[in-house]
């Protein structure tokens, strides 16, 4: 029988049960056998059950002449053993052809010496009370496991040395406790996969179960090929293991692999390397079990996030001979890269066709969503704005090193002069419509390094650069997620590097919107080469600018020390917004937003204010407006009073002081408080 016709009319629980039994029976005629040779040997004075550490002349001579101690055993055998010797060679007969057990022992190559071995180790697993057996034949009662010399006296075979190699590589069986597996009286263990695979008759490892599962070709039929030049490519190849599926998750990697695996007739075992290595499995003890199951079930293996297993380990993997795909984020450079490419506008529509009777919504064709969120979304939708489905997309990725920020503003929030507004405006419409220009229009052909959009926003503290980011976000519809560069600069080399791509990676998938804060700590000049820290610094500089370019997401950095900044790094941003102080009309403005006259519940909570005389004398940014404002109204509380001159005033005082300033100026005082 084939390893491909392995199936549940193989496994079927009667033959399952057979095979069990057959193990069973075959180990328990030839225990019995053996015991009554050991007990012939009692009663002949050759050894002796309580002879206790003390080695008599008869046992020694008996160890001495192995040769003629055989044929007395022979004859001993059958003059007192016939029926137990014909029962055992009809039952081991009957094993030689159970289906269940050939096809284990063909499928992973065990010799003769091997498979008397795990067939005794499996009869062990069954039925637990053989261990005492086991160390009685062992005549040690710390031998309670099988050993190869014990399974090869059982089978009346000469203990061969180095047993067990095939047992070891596919992982069925291993030496106890680790010991030593090249000596005959190392005791051995099978594995629990295997003896359930006896037992129930279903191949299936319980260590890899929740991260795997079965993808039949039925289940693929009926799907559309989204990535028809990826499958192509990997028809191509003569050995599947020489390519490795690319690109971020949901894409459709999976997929593609049960299409690859069904259009040569096979099953799709895909199982998740990340989430094994995460329960504490080894990357070899993962890949090792995938195969081992997927050569047991005719099944061609995909591993998600093949990154989490080492490439020595993907080499010893390729030994085994089984078919396996790899699906990774990024190429590793070890096999050929296959990447899948984002679907186009077109295909997003018509997968949601497919999907939802809904008519689709605006954001399908504004954001570059996966095959997987799509559907996702189709599936959320029924009774929901399609806006509050999509936005689900851009829920904040469970990173370390990002921090959603709120986004409470709108555009009639922003005081700034109009031609920063303009560009602003100009910024939130490429994003709009970047896909249908480079994708209907055909102007990706201009954008082959990366599809994204960013934005410096430079200036002075407190003028607006993060409310802008956030009415930008708002406006979009996108979730707002600062970097953390106190955790992305890492001292070791390489490490900052690899922060950087995760939290790049992170906001891909995600579609938010990226806020590097005081950006000039990472994106700085690169300096002239005097020791191995400005070596490495510039090194990491330059994957910045390499992977900024390549960001196809939206990125806003914000910088008040713009004259710090690479200016290779600058030119491969779209935008260069240049946020200044506000002047006169502008402070007016925030003065009097910040400073209304009515509380939520209507109370009147502030005096006439001289706005004009504010905006004109008290030169402060937004953000410095703010405070002295929120500073005001603390001050007015505590006294009991509405906000008057008198407390803006020795809020503002506070306020400059901070920058290290006096203020001094004559406050006029409103005529109602004169009066009073």
């Amino acid at each position: 029988m084939t390893l491909a016709r392995l199936d549940a009319a193989t496994l079927s629980a009667p033959r399952s049960s057979s095979t069990a039994r057959r193990l069973l029976v075959l180990t328990r005629l030839r225990a019995q056998r053996l015991a009554l040779w050991i007990e012939h040997l009692w009663q002949t004075g050759r050894t002796s059950p309580d002879q206790g550490p003390a080695i008599g002349s008869a046992e020694v001579a008996r160890l001495l002449m192995p040769d003629a101690m055989q044929d007395t055993k022979t004859a001993f055998y059958a003059e007192n053993a016939a029926e137990l010797s014909k029962q055992g060679t009809m039952a081991a007969s009957e094993l030689a052809l159970d289906p269940g057990w050939t096809t284990i022992c063909q499928t992973f190559g065990l010799t003769p010496d091997e498979g008397e071995l795990l067939g005794l180790l499996l009869a062990v697993e069954i039925d637990p009370g053989l261990g005492r057996v086991m160390a009685y034949l062992h005549d040690d009662t710390r031998l309670s496991h099988p050993t190869p010399w014990l399974a090869a006296r059982l089978a009346g075979r000469e203990p061969a040395p180095f047993v067990g190699a095939n047992l070891r590589r596919w992982l069925l069986a291993a030496p106890f406790d680790n010991a030593a597996p090249e000596r005959l009286t190392t005791p051995w263990q099978a594995d629990a996969a295997v003896a359930h695979a006896i037992f129930s008759s279903v191949w299936q490892d319980a260590s890899i179960a929740d991260a795997a599962a079965r993808v039949e070709p039925a289940e693929v039929a009926a799907l559309p090929c989204l990535h028809p030049l990826a499958l192509a490519a990997l028809a191509k190849l003569a050995d599947p293991r020489d390519g490795e599926l690319v690109g971020p998750p949901g894409i459709g990697k999976q997929t593609l692999a049960a299409q690859y695996a069904a259009s040569v007739g096979a099953p799709l075992l895909a199982v998740d390397l990340e989430a094994l290595a995460e329960a504490g499995a080894s990357s070899i003890q993962a890949l090792t079990r995938t195969l081992r199951q997927a050569k047991m079930t005719g099944a061609i293996a995909y591993f998600r996030n093949a990154e989490a297993a080492r490439e020595s380990d993907w080499i010893r993997a390729r030994t085994l001979d089984v078919h396996y795909l790899r699906g990774v984020r990024h190429p590793t450079g070890e096999v050929l890269p296959i990447t899948l490419s984002p679907l186009p506008i077109e295909l997003r529509l018509d997968l949601w066709r497919r999907v939802a009777d809904e008519p689709p919504p605006a954001g399908l064709i504004t954001q570059r969503l996966t095959p997987s969120e799509i559907v996702r979304a189709a599936a959320l939708s029924h009774g929901s704005a399609p806006a509050a489905v999509l936005k689900q997309r851009s829920r904040r990725p469970d990173h370390a090193l990002l921090t959603s920020l709120p986004t409470p503003y709108e555009w009639d929030d922003l005081v700034l002069p109009a031609d920063v507004i303009a560009q602003l405006r100009a910024f939130e419409n490429q994003v709009r419509l970047r896909w249908t220009v480079y994708e209907e229009w055909g102007f990706a052909r201009l954008t082959h390094l990366g599809h994204g959009i960013a934005a410096l926003f430079g200036g002075p503290s407190g003028t607006g650069k993060t409310m802008a980011a956030q009415v930008m976000a708002k406006s979009l519809g996108l979730e707002l997620l600062r970097v953390d560069l106190a955790g992305v600069v890492n001292k070791y080399i390489g490490e900052t590097e690899k922060k950087l791509r995760e939290v790049f990676d992170a906001c891909e998938d995600s579609g938010a919107l990226l806020f590097f804060d005081e950006a000039d700590a990472l994106f700085g000049n690169r300096t002239q080469v005097k020791d191995a820290h400005d070596r490495f610094a510039n090194i990491e500089i330059d994957y910045l600018l390499q992977r900024i370019e390549r960001f196809d997401g939206v990125a806003v950095l914000a910088t008040n020390r713009r004259q710090d900044l690479d200016p290779a790094f600058v030119r491969r941003l779209r935008f260069v917004v240049e946020f200044l102080p506000p002047r006169p009309g502008e402070r007016l403005a925030l003065w009097q937003r910040a400073l209304l006259p009515n509380a939520p519940s209507g109370e009147k909570i502030r005096d006439e204010i001289d706005f004009g005389y504010l905006s004109e004398r008290l030169i402060m940014t937004g953000a410095e407006i703010k405070s002295t404002v929120l500073g005001a109204a603390f001050l007015a509380r505590a006294e009991g009073n509405r906000i008057g001159m008198r407390h803006i005033f020795t809020a503002a005082q506070r306020e400059m002081a901070k920058q290290g300033q006096r203020l001094r100026m004559p406050v006029p005082i409103p005529l109602k408080e004169a009066g009073e």
